[in-house]
């Protein structure tokens, strides 16, 4: 089923598409509904698909620990689609039912390469989960309690 145009236009990350953009995207686009528990991506796996989170929320783990929630705007996958010789470098579970827009490998790119902001806010995305992946790892991350 297509996604609605409608669902589109409030995801932060395509703010910078025309009408006409938008609703040519949102027929390449595919709703997917996800259960609550299930997973959207997994670590370890190839890449096949990018996803936008129309509905719910879903947790980010690494190596079994939750490292982000996401939610209605947000987006997953990006990574491995970009880099398709590597593997997925986290889970993507849907904490609660999530309605999805999907979009395939072989779409993303030529998207992607026809948007530059889109790409610019992908790199934007990118970059903050890089230093918070470092700020993690040092433990800089964490407040120190008061």
């Amino acid at each position: 089923m297509p996604v609605s145009y409608d669902s589109l236009r409030a995801v932060p990350l395509l703010q910078s598409i025309g009408d006409k953009e938008l609703r040519r995207l949102a027929s390449n686009l595919r709703e997917r509904r996800v259960a609550a528990g299930s997973p959207i991506v997994t670590q370890g796996e190839s890449a096949v698909a990018f996803f936008i989170i129309l509905e719910g929320e879903a947790a980010v783990t690494i190596g079994g620990q939750q490292r982000a929630t996401l939610k209605r705007g947000d987006f997953a996958g990006e990574l491995a689609l970009l880099d398709p010789a590597g593997p997925r470098t986290a889970t993507v579970s849907a904490s609660t039912d999530c309605v999805l827009a999907a979009l395939s490998s072989w779409e993303f790119k030529p998207f992607v390469l026809e948007h530059p902001a889109v790409a610019w806010e992908l790199l934007v995305t990118l970059a903050r989960r890089q230093r918070m992946a470092q700020l993690d790892a040092t433990g800089a991350g964490h407040a120190a309690p008061a």
